[in-house]
């Protein structure tokens, strides 16, 4: 049995997002069976956005060698020591948005959402311009991504803090839904 649970850690970051303000629509769970890597993806966004057009993929993946390692670790020391630190668990925030015919300015965009994300939650901004045909006008969809890393020693003394990531994750939600009706031209 593994000394850290992730999976109930994954059912407690969901009902952690329901206090934030995140409604859950649909979890996934995915072993990969040569290496036994595993990843669970959550399907959320905040209450008003129920219906679209923006909705937000929350992904945890484990790698089961980093878990090892720490339990490994974790077997060698004193029983009162610090766990080891320095064996991450990477948390990932992917908004996404529907085609928009009125796309913002990516560098605006970016620079919008830096001050909203801040450190704590680095992000990513990027656009994907596509086309059914070459005679047809492109159609841009925008991508926001955050990543954040916790440590297993915090998960294992059950001192991880999310509630700042959330909030900041809830913050930049509602700000883009703020300006949607400008991009899809619905205004």
């Amino acid at each position: 049995m593994a000394i850290i649970d992730v999976p109930g850690f994954v059912a407690d970051l969901k009902d952690h997002a329901a206090d934030h303000g995140f409604h859950v629509h649909d979890e996934r769970h995915f072993v990969e069976t040569y290496s036994l890597r595993q990843a669970w993806e959550v399907d959320l966004h905040p209450e008003r956005a129920c219906g679209g057009p923006l909705d937000l993929h929350l992904a945890v993946e484990l790698d089961p060698r980093i878990l090892l390692s720490f339990e490994d670790k974790m077997m060698e020391i004193p029983e009162d020591d610090e766990p080891p630190t320095g064996y991450k668990l990477p948390i990932s925030f992917t908004w996404a948005l529907p085609p928009l015919p009125k796309a913002p300015d990516l560098l605006v965009l970016a620079t919008d959402l830096a001050g909203i994300g801040g450190v704590n939650l680095p992000l990513e901004v990027a656009a994907v311009d596509s086309t059914v045909a070459v005679t047809d006008a492109f159609e841009r969809t925008l991508s926001i991504v955050g990543r954040v890393e916790l440590d297993f020693a915090d998960l294992f003394m059950r001192r991880e803090d999310l509630c700042d990531i959330l909030d900041r994750c809830h913050a930049i939600s509602e700000w883009v839904l703020d300006r949607c009706p400008m991009w899809l031209d619905e205004v």
